[in-house]
């Protein structure tokens, strides 16, 4: 059982900047942002891979986003720029068994979840 815990959510200014933070308790293949707005159901958001660090993200993020890792802290984190309105939602780290990509289905552990709200 791996344990997944989110920080660094809160309110920004459209145009701002939030960096989310995911750390693990244990080590698995791939690791994966997800968010869910209200009234919508969860997407995508990006994706890297513990051993090599490759990454994979959903094209509404793409050159805004940015997933990276820290193997010796067991972290994962969300570098979130240029924010705008749409942005906003519950965003979920997860952790997957096998190396997957953008397929909810395929994690296996979950976080609680942070809110992202941009607004002015």
């Amino acid at each position: 059982q791996v344990q997944l815990v989110e920080s660094g959510g809160g309110l920004v200014q459209p145009g701002g900047s939030l960096r989310l933070s995911c750390a693990a308790s244990g080590r698995t293949n791939t690791m994966g942002w997800f968010r869910q707005a209200p009234g919508k159901e969860r997407e995508f958001v990006a994706r890297i891979s513990w051993s090599v660090g490759s990454t994979y993200y959903a094209d509404s993020v793409k050159g805004r986003f940015t997933i990276s890792r820290d193997n010796a802290k067991n972290t994962v984190y969300l570098q979130m720029n240029s924010l705008k309105s749409e942005d906003t939602a519950v965003y979920y780290c997860a952790a997957a068994r096998l190396y997957t990509y953008g397929d909810y289905s395929a994690y296996d552990y979950w976080g609680q979840g942070t809110q992202v709200t941009v607004s002015s």
